[in-house]
């Protein structure tokens, strides 16, 4: 008996010992595969890694996003996704015996979580304002709670047209605009990014500028561009200051020779346009530019010189191309050649008489001199002969209301140069009925300087022109004198040219 326990011991020792052998050695495996994509777009993410958690083991994603993990024993698992720019990414896996998990990562950037700028608040000017400067400086306020740099985004539309200005990278909460339009209203809005989230955009707010004061006088000023702009003002005659002054055209064309018309209310004007010297319309505030001439451009020899002029009902404007004057309606219509000079000189100035019967005259050669300045009828029959004969420079003519008296300019110094200088040049004043001509400068000229660019005054009492030094290259200054003498000569506007006065 004793000797059939030892044998059932020895049986149940060697079967315990080859089972628990067989057990220990028996591990099972899986596969782990999945893809690692963008959330929303679901484009792939190359070379994101790829980790189980408790054993760390880790692989890299594929061009296309793929990733496989194999011999993976069976068992749970946290596996993780993760790549610079990118927030991290945990799924629960669950590997079997000879099985294939698919995990997929939607992988979301780094700043998800970051927060927009706050709603900007607009400040000045505030809203409802009127009775604004057209220059203002636009003053908000915005904060960022993620401390990321804020850029801005101000808009400004208007209750007149469909012009928008739009000024962006902005970096301060402040900036001005200039040159706004008399009495109008105006509607502005901010907007903030981070350059993370999109756009924050303010509310609207508006405000109006102070009413149109009805500037009379109008002028050019050359910006450093070489652009020619023009502007209008006031001047009080009582402090002697020029006030409410208004850019009308802008910074980056080239406008000169303003013309105002009383009846038509618009502001004739030349600028460049394809290369060539076109006349255009505009409403006294600036808006509203219109181009009359096309195929026939203003043509002479000298653009700077160069005039054109209205009819006194504002339906038409008379302007020369080389030696030919033409006749256009304001609108574009109606273009007609209406005088060519006889020998072949051009022509660079013209004026109209306020009753339509008489147009003056001021013709050159290719040159500038050999002038002459004469009147011709409707039917381009010369009337008077003004002014011929004679060396050196002439110009600046406009006929009074009465079609008796013409002012115009001449150097007496004679004087002729290549490069057009005038030395002495004198305003005149021409009387159709005795036949003579008055210099009116002679009185009060300064030493040394040029009167040019003359034009009777509204009530033809004063005449308004540019004072300049003759050596061409000196501060011009608008002016006024008598028209009957030349005395009580005063300073109106300071570095401007071209002057118009009605």
């Amino acid at each position: 008996m004793k000797k059939r326990y030892i044998i059932i011991a020895i049986l149940a020792t060697a079967l315990f010992t080859n089972c628990s052998e067989t057990t220990v050695g028996f591990v099972q495996y899986g596969t782990i595969t999945g893809r690692v994509v963008k959330s929303k777009s679901f484009e792939p993410i190359e070379n994101a890694k790829v980790t189980i958690n408790p054993t760390n083991n880790a692989v890299f994603t594929d061009a296309d996003g793929y990733f496989t993990m194999t011999d993976v024993e069976v068992g749970d698992y946290s596996v993780g996704a993760a790549k610079e720019g990118y927030l991290a990414n945990f799924q629960p896996a669950t590997v079997s015996a000879d099985k294939e998990v698919n995990v997929i990562f939607e992988m979301d950037d780094d700043n998800t979580l970051n927060r927009p700028p706050s709603t900007p608040e607009l400040i000045t000017p505030t809203d409802g304002s009127v009775d604004q400067e057209l220059s203002i400086e636009f003053v908000w306020s915005s904060k960022d709670p993620d401390d990321d740099a804020i850029e801005y985004r101000l808009e400004l539309k208007n209750d007149k047209d469909d012009n928008v200005v739009e000024v962006t990278n902005l970096a301060d909460t402040t900036y001005v605009i200039s040159d706004l339009k008399y009495g109008v209203k105006y509607f502005w809005q901010v907007a903030a990014t981070d350059s993370i989230n999109d756009e924050v955009l303010s509310p609207v707010s508006t405000f109006r500028t102070k009413a149109d004061p009805q500037n009379r006088y109008f002028y050019v000023r050359k910006n450093t561009n070489g652009n020619n702009i023009i502007y209008s003002a006031t001047f009080n005659e009582t402090n002697g200051v020029a006030e409410n002054e208004v850019q009308l055209t802008t910074q980056d064309q080239n406008s000169w020779r303003p013309r105002k018309n009383q009846a038509a209310n618009l502001i004739g004007f030349l600028r460049t346009f394809n290369n060539e010297t076109q006349i255009f319309t505009m409403n006294p505030d600036g808006s509203n530019i219109k181009q009359v001439t096309d195929a026939v451009p203003v043509t002479s020899n000298n653009l700077n010189e160069v005039d054109y002029a209205w009819s006194s009902n504002g339906d038409r404007l008379i302007y020369p191309h080389y030696d030919k004057l033409y006749m256009i309606n304001k609108d574009g219509s109606g273009l007609q050649q209406i005088y060519q000079t006889a020998d072949g000189s051009y022509i660079t100035e013209c004026d109209w008489s306020n009753d339509g019967s008489m147009i003056a005259l001021k013709t050159n050669d290719v040159t500038g001199y050999n002038v002459a300045i004469y009147t011709i009828d409707m039917n381009g029959t010369v009337l008077t002969n003004v002014l011929s004969g004679v060396t050196g420079a002439a110009g600046g003519l406009n006929i009074s209301i009465d079609n008796k008296l013409l002012v115009y300019t001449y150097d007496v110094s004679g004087y002729q140069s290549a490069d057009n200088r005038q030395l002495n040049t004198h305003i005149f004043v021409y009387d159709f009925a005795a036949s003579t001509a008055t210099d009116i400068s002679s009185t009060s000229i300064i030493a040394g300087y040029n009167d040019l660019d003359p034009r009777f005054s509204p009530n033809e009492s004063k005449i308004i022109f540019v004072s300049t030094s003759n050596d061409g290259i000196s501060n011009k200054t608008i002016s006024v004198i008598d028209a009957s003498n030349g005395n009580n000569r005063n300073a109106l506007f300071d570095n401007a040219t071209m002057p118009d006065w009605e």
